[in-house]
Formats: C-alpha cells, sequence, structure tokens
C-alpha cells in the first residue's frame, strides 16, 4: 500500500490493482431531501442528521481489469480493447459482495461495499462539501454521464470532473451497489434488516437528470444483475 504523507489517500498496488482510495474524515451530515424538493421520492423523506466514522471509498467505480484481476472473468455487457477503464458492470449484490470478501483476504485489509450513508457523504463531499445539486456540481454534464450525454453506454472512469474530494462518477456511468437493505429512513440502522431488495445510488448512463440528484434513492433485487449497475468499495483504517 502507498499511502502519502497526508493520508489523503493510499493506492491498493496488490497484484497490481492501482486502485486509488480516498480518505473521508469522519461527520455529521443530513441525509436525504428537503420537504421543499419538488424532485424528491417519499424514500429520500425526511432528511435527517446523521453521523459516519472516517473511512477510505474508491476514487472511481470498480474496473473491470480490477474485477478480472479479483475475480478472474468479466461479466459487463460494454466492453472495450484493454478493459483498463470500463466500469465493472452487470454484477449482483452477492457478487460485489464477494469481491470485497477476495480483495480483504489478499490485502488483509477490511473492504466492503459503503452504507448508504457512506455513500450519500462522500457523494455529498464530506466535510468539504458545497451543497451542490450533483456530486461536485450544479451542472450535472460537468460530473456525469447519463440519458442526455451517454449515448446509451457507460464510458471510462474518471472522464468528468471530480467533487469536493476527489471522487469521480459518483452520479451517472452505473448505479452502485450499497450495503444496506432497502428500507424507509424511519428505519434506523436498516443494513440490520434482511430482505431481498438492497440500495442502488447515483443513478447510470441511462438515467434522467433528476434521478442523478445525490439524494435519489433506488433499490434492486440482490440476485438480479443489469448493464447500469455496478460499485465502488470502502475500506476501514
Amino acid at each position: 500500500m502507498q499511502e502519502n504523507k497526508e493520508k489523503e489517500f493510499y493506492v491498493e498496488g496488490v497484484k497490481g490493482l492501482n486502485m486509488k482510495m480516498i480518505y473521508v474524515e469522519g461527520g455529521t451530515f443530513t441525509m436525504g431531501a428537503d420537504e421543499e424538493d419538488i424532485y424528491a421520492y417519499d424514500d429520500e423523506k425526511p432528511s435527517h442528521q446523521v453521523s459516519v466514522d472516517s473511512y477510505f471509498i474508491g476514487a472511481y467505480p470498480v474496473t473491470q481489469s480490477q474485477w478480472r484481476t479479483v475475480m478472474g472473468n468479466n461479466p459487463s455487457e460494454f466492453k472495450n480493447s484493454d478493459e483498463e477503464d470500463l466500469p465493472v458492470e452487470s454484477i449482483n449484490w452477492y457478487e460485489a459482495q464477494e469481491f470485497c470478501q477476495k480483495l480483504s483476504a489478499l490485502t488483509g485489509k477490511k473492504y466492503m461495499l459503503p452504507t448508504e450513508a457512506q455513500w450519500e457523504f462522500a457523494a455529498r463531499g464530506g466535510n468539504k462539501g458545497k451543497g451542490t445539486l450533483y456530486s461536485g456540481s450544479d451542472n450535472l454534464d460537468e460530473v456525469a454521464w447519463y440519458e442526455a450525454n451517454s449515448e446509451g453506454k457507460t464510458h471510462p472512469v474518471g472522464e468528468k470532473l471530480p467533487n469536493e474530494l476527489g471522487l469521480y462518477d459518483m452520479v451517472g456511468n452505473v448505479n452502485e451497489w450499497c450495503s444496506d437493505w432497502d428500507k424507509d429512513f424511519s428505519f434506523e440502522d436498516a443494513y440490520k434488516y434482511e430482505g431481498d431488495i438492497k440500495s442502488l445510488r447515483g443513478g447510470s448512463y441511462a438515467s434522467y437528470s433528476t434521478l442523478c440528484r445525490i439524494s435519489i434513492r433506488n433499490a434492486c433485487l440482490v440476485d438480479n444483475c443489469y448493464a447500469d449497475t455496478g460499485f465502488r468499495v470502502v475500506c476501514i483504517p
């Protein structure tokens, strides 16, 4: 593991993964959408205060190359010649969990899918956030591949601008699996509840702009996989 002096990031280098992990200092933030948000769905409300401990999160969604390095295959529908920079997709929640488990075994670290709170705090820029509508900007074209500009396909990660923490593709490109069970915000510790549905965040290349807002929540059956769904990992220090 290579780590800079300020511990703002490290690069996971095992087996040549080259996975950049960004440090997110813990804090308290307002999760969800305001009552006045005319685009918000009921499951984004009520907005509420949430505290998270510090963690690292992937600067990019997991790529097809990184997936192949750990898992030995590439299930993605959209592929290019070298698989280097396209996000892995067409994977279900169990497969994303298996990737985290195998990566943890390879490195001796604790990799996992982010909780919804970890994902949203990071998407909002953590303690550096400026309150933008989308992750890193109020102009979606600056930060995301979505329905209006994607030409109906995924794109290499990192081509758009990052947010305040240096995170790319937090909205658009691929939906991202979270560890939580999909529950209304009135449920505390949602990830402790069992069910057949898990949360997705961020929107994808196929999403309209309103579905790429930071607070938007989506969900999917745990054993389903789609070409617009991938993930990124977190690591607990």
